[in-house]
């Protein structure tokens, strides 16, 4: 057993033998002995971004831990079923490194995992492509992981390529940034389980975090079984928690044409645990990796990459 092994084993074995009170106290005794900068650092950030709960020790509002310690106790054995699953030494790092900082803070494990190696989603040592491939990118934004891509493999990389954006201002940018580039097919619209008007709620930190919710503006929403009949191989998704909206409309091609995912897992307290299992219930075969491309404070960006296991050359 290696020391990552035993490290995951010691942890979850804790976590098992504690009540979720105990589990709570501790994360609170965690974060007081943390710096004043970083506590009001942490606090405004969940208030920008309110995708893990509330957190203010000044209005003693500790709802983002107390939701870290339902999950850490309530789903522990869905983490320690993933943590098996997963099939390199770099991806059970990585779900160390977050429950380890979800639990004690620590920021030195979490930044050993950080992958400054590759680009975002792209890990040349997981992922090769061809001149036939069909990438669908939800949450396409101005283009940047269309461009990682095209840096990555090179121009000759694809057959087709699907954008899809919510936010209108940024599609206008997506649209001017890719004109030059051949067989890019660009959709200004939500993507989730099935067809309906959907309205945008706007960020007001930051456009990109715009995300489907209650909101003025209005937009259609299709699912990707509907909207696209050909072979998709390479589906990236990153669309502020919709992913498992977008997964539930896309079952058709997961189970038949069996894509490459790139999904992000970050945006609740769920995902990273239950998206594989949805994956799994689709159809049998896939093998997972995660990859991490945050920051050492707090676990965003991290990738759930799944491959079917005939397009792996990995043991």
């Amino acid at each position: 057993m290696n020391y990552i092994d035993k490290s995951f084993l010691a942890l979850t074995y804790e976590l098992e033998n504690l009540q979720e009170e105990e589990i709570l106290k501790r994360i609170k005794g965690c974060y007081q002995q943390q710096s004043k900068e970083l506590k009001k650092s942490l606090e405004d950030y969940f208030e920008k971004y309110p995708y893990w709960g509330s957190l203010n020790t000044e209005k003693k509002d500790y709802n983002h831990f107390e939701l870290i310690a339902s999950s850490l106790k309530k789903h522990l054995q869905d983490y320690i079923f993933l943590y098996d699953t997963l099939k390199d030494y770099k991806s059970k790092q990585t779900l160390f490194a977050i429950l380890n900082n979800y639990y004690k803070f620590d920021f030195n494990t979490l930044d050993k995992v950080i992958d400054k190696c590759y680009p975002h989603y792209f890990d040349l040592d997981l992922i090769k492509v061809d001149k036939e491939e069909v990438l669908v990118d939800l949450g396409a934004y101005t283009g940047d992981t269309i461009y990682d891509y095209l840096y990555t493999f090179g121009l000759n990389s694809y057959k087709k390529i699907y954008a899809y954006e919510i936010t209108p201002q940024i599609f206008a940018y997506l649209k001017s940034n890719l004109e030059n580039y051949h067989n890019i097919i660009l959709k200004n619209c939500a993507v989730l389980e099935k067809e309906q008007e959907v309205s945008i709620l706007e960020n007001m930190e930051s456009i990109s975090a715009n995300r489907v919710g209650d909101g003025e503006n209005k937009i259609k929403a299709v699912s990707l079984d509907d909207d696209i009949n050909e072979k998709i191989t390479l589906l990236k998704m990153d669309i502020e928690g919709s992913e498992q909206q977008a997964i539930l409309g896309a079952k058709r091609h997961i189970k038949e044409d069996h894509p490459t995912l790139f999904i992000s897992v970050y945006h609740n307290l769920e995902d990273l645990w239950k998206i594989p299992r949805m994956i799994n219930d689709i159809t049998d075969g896939y093998q997972f990796y995660l990859r991490y491309y945050g920051g050492n404070i707090y676990p965003t960006e991290v990738v759930l990459i799944a491959i079917y296991k005939e397009q792996t050359n990995l043991i």
